[in-house]
């Protein structure tokens, strides 16, 4: 019976030295890969698409069919009033 134990347990340390402890590309690490130069690169998920959102309606731009804006409501005119505009 205790020969029969060490040849188990042999057999057990021989497959688990086999299995590596940490899965690392080429020696880099966990989270690393080798670069087209050998240097090491950080595992990236791919690269996300950009949208792009047109913005709401600018202040103080006359919009056709609406008037000037304001930034709370649309005013069909508007003049100048102590450094500024005045919507009506």
């Amino acid at each position: 019976m205790r020969k029969l134990l060490i040849i188990a347990l042999t057999s057990a340390a021989a497959f688990a030295s086999a299995i590596p402890a940490a899965q690392a590309a080429q020696g880099c690490g966990p989270g690393f890969h080798r670069g087209p130069y050998g240097a090491c690169r950080p595992n990236r998920p791919p690269a996300r698409a950009v949208v792009v959102v047109p913005g709401g309606p600018r202040m103080g731009v006359f919009y056709h069919g609406r008037g000037y804006w304001d930034g709370h409501r649309y005013w069909m005119h508007r003049e100048r009033w102590h450094d500024g505009w005045r919507y009506h």
